[in-house]
């Protein structure tokens, strides 16, 4: 039981199909935080303000909102004056009384700094309805890179490894990942193409590595991973320079659309047969910069 209840409650409602809202904007807001993938429950907690002398609450305070990633309580606001001012003053008797509880009033202006601090962007109208499904959110995708980091370290163990970049859509995969091994290692990157027409898989390297990776223990990096055509013949170039060990990992598996049996090593999360964006990957240089990894909606593909 939650020891600043007034009482025990059921257990909080965590979706907008189980929620009873107040007020229209605390739905908005729970969609908001759905849309990123932010954890939510709403009303889960009922703090005691002011007692009677025999005992009775005679004043309660029951915010919006509980963030359980950020150990953080939201109570949203509208722009009466008088509204603001009562809620104001029972967030000070509530800090009064509870200093270790993090408790945050909000205006809807304020909804956008809230998730940047939990460490998500803020998307534009005409970007928000081209993005359609959060697949992997920015908290699965650190979870996993951990796990990933961890696993890499233990098998590199007493090496130093090069950890080769396939550019551009790796760039957040690889500057993250190298944060989760705990052992030395190297980085250089490549960028390649596809010749024009070429159903082989065959590649054109536009940027070389700058190291000889002869004798070296090289790990491919990559973003995403469908047919296996290009990566496949990349790893015969690779190999083809006579390193120590040659393996790969890729941050997405798309495997429905595997046509050459390629060797993965690492996999951070497998995808269905679907456009997506987010965390380094683009459409025409767009949604790079977004922390989590999203499909894209059809429509978005047909726009010139």
């Amino acid at each position: 039981m939650n020891p600043y209840s007034l009482a025990a409650k059921p257990s909080p409602a965590t979706s907008v199909q189980d929620a009873r809202f107040a007020h229209e904007s605390e739905e908005e807001f729970a969609g908001f935080l759905d849309f990123y993938g932010v954890r939510w429950e709403y009303e889960p907690t009922t703090f005691p303000l002011r007692h009677a002398d025999d005992g009775r609450v005679i004043e309660a305070f029951t915010p919006d909102f509980y963030l359980p990633d950020l150990n953080l309580y939201i109570e949203l606001t509208t722009l009466k004056q008088g509204l603001v001012t009562d809620k104001h003053r029972k967030l000070r008797r509530l800090r009064e009384l509870h200093p270790d509880v993090q408790i945050k009033l909000l205006y809807k202006k304020d909804y956008l700094n809230l998730l940047a601090k939990y460490g998500v962007g803020d998307l534009g109208a005409s970007d928000a309805a081209e993005v359609g499904e959060v697949l992997f959110t920015a908290s699965e995708i650190e979870r996993r890179l951990n796990e990933l980091g961890a696993e890499i370290t233990r098998d590199y163990a007493g090496k130093e490894p090069l950890f080769v970049g396939v550019l551009k859509g790796v760039t957040c995969f690889m500057a993250d990942l190298m944060r989760h091994c705990a052992m030395p290692l190297g980085i250089d990157f490549m960028t390649i193409s596809s010749y024009e027409g070429d159903r082989s898989g065959a590649v054109r390297i536009v940027q070389d590595l700058s190291e000889n990776i002869a004798g070296r223990h090289v790990l491919i990096v990559e973003d995403i991973v469908d047919t296996g055509m290009t990566l496949n013949h990349l790893m015969r170039q690779l190999q083809a320079r006579e390193p120590a060990s040659l393996r790969v990992v890729a941050l997405l598996d798309k495997r429905v659309r595997r046509l050459v049996d390629v060797p993965i090593d690492y996999v951070g999360f497998e995808v269905p047969d679907e456009f997506v964006v987010g965390y380094g990957l683009d459409f025409r240089q767009r949604y790079r910069n977004l922390p989590f990894i999203a499909t894209l909606r059809p429509e978005a593909l047909q726009r010139t």
